[in-house]
């Protein structure tokens, strides 16, 4: 028979005290050090995943934005730290622009928005078409609308090293890249563009996600105004007198002759919203935006973008939303999210249709000087 010593009663005795006082071992409280490390996990657990707040409206001139567009977008944007433009696609009207410091700044790198530009330039070239599939892993393969929707960036990396740096810095500065997208709007930077290729990565990684470019929000979305209207650059214009708003016209900055090849690009930034990156700016059954998201990281924190169009038939505007933080939810997904809350709100207020009879205006001249 097994014998217990004193000690093991006397361990017995101070558990059945403890359960008599409700209490355990195990619910006793931490030592002091153990405390602090659990409050600090606690606290940081709440902090994860919320990006930086602001108030994107602080310091903005929207006297004379369109009301129903700013409201929408200032409502969708919430308190992150972001901005949205808003662009007529079909005269290069600014129709709002929210968070003025953020998108009149110097610029960032564009992340995978560059791919758009990418895509056209290797469509003009030769280099790729609708079904050319190319190795982006081993035993995958995938064609130009598949790596568009899910934004590969192996697929563009080759695309860019097909065609070189010369040929990629043709077509990024052809589509706005590195000048002024506006007409005489004084706080409006150039951004950069590299007249070599970048140190790390080279015209692979350029192509990609834009290493070494600089790009403002305008750039980017007078670019994708020409995707959207088959093919015209236009100056961006932001009206901001009555004056200007009175004797508003459009002015071509230059004429692309890129419409034959929009299609495939179109399909591809039609699928980044149907089922790729750019799901969450869905806007509804009987209304359908195109997009391209973009997700990286500059010395100061990290981008998400994405640039979008809606309806493809009869392109009525074009948004660019970047956010920025230090939180991992920032990313392109979270800035689409952005946009389709715009897009689905002025869908409900049938904005869309209401400008559909809105007069058309004479252009001026492509030689217009800025």
């Amino acid at each position: 028979m097994t014998k217990f010593r004193p000690s093991y009663y006397k361990f017995i005795a101070i558990l059945l005290c403890l359960s008599i006082a409700g209490i355990s071992p195990a619910m006793a409280a931490p030592a002091p050090g153990a405390a602090r490390a659990t409050i600090k996990k606690k606290a940081s657990s709440r902090n994860y995943g919320v990006p930086t707040f602001t108030d994107s409206e602080k310091d903005d001139v929207a006297a004379y934005d369109d009301p129903i567009v700013r409201k929408a977008a200032v409502d969708a944007l919430g308190r992150y730290n972001g901005s949205v433009v808003a662009i007529d696609p079909s005269s290069g009207r600014i129709l709002t622009v929210v968070n003025q410091n953020l998108a009149f700044s110097a610029g960032f790198i564009p992340c995978s928005t560059i791919k758009p530009v990418i895509a056209v330039a290797a469509l003009q070239e030769g280099v790729v078409t609708r079904d050319t599939m190319i190795r982006v892993a081993p035993r995958k393969y995938l064609n130009l609308t598949e790596a568009l929707a899910h934004s590969n960036n192996a697929f563009f990396e080759e695309l860019g090293r097909r065609m070189g740096f010369d040929t990629v810095s043709h077509y990024g500065r052809l589509l706005g890249l590195g000048e002024l997208a506006g007409y005489q709007i004084p706080e409006e930077h150039p951004g950069g563009f590299p007249s070599e290729p970048p140190t790390f990565g080279g015209v692979a990684r350029m192509s990609s996600f834009g290493q070494g470019i600089q790009m403002t929000p305008l750039q980017l979305g007078a670019l994708v105004s020409s995707i959207a209207n088959g093919g015209t650059l236009y100056y961006l214009q932001y009206p901001r007198t009555p004056e200007e708003r009175t004797n508003f016209a459009p002015r071509v900055k230059r004429q692309l002759n890129i419409e034959s090849l929009l299609p495939e690009v179109r399909d591809g930034m039609l699928a980044a919203v149907l089922y790729g990156t750019a799901r969450s700016s869905f806007i509804s059954d009987d209304a359908q935006a195109l997009g391209k998201t973009g997700t990286c990281s500059d010395a100061a924190s990290r981008l998400g973008w994405f640039v979008s169009y809606a309806d493809q038939a009869h392109p009525k505007i074009v948004l660019v939303v970047l956010v920025r933080g230090h939180s991992s939810i920032i990313k392109g997904a979270m800035a689409a999210g952005v946009a389709g809350r715009i897009y689905r709100r002025l869908n409900d207020e049938n904005y869309f249709a209401a400008r559909s009879d809105v007069s058309q205006v004479p252009v001026l001249s492509a030689r217009a000087r800025q």
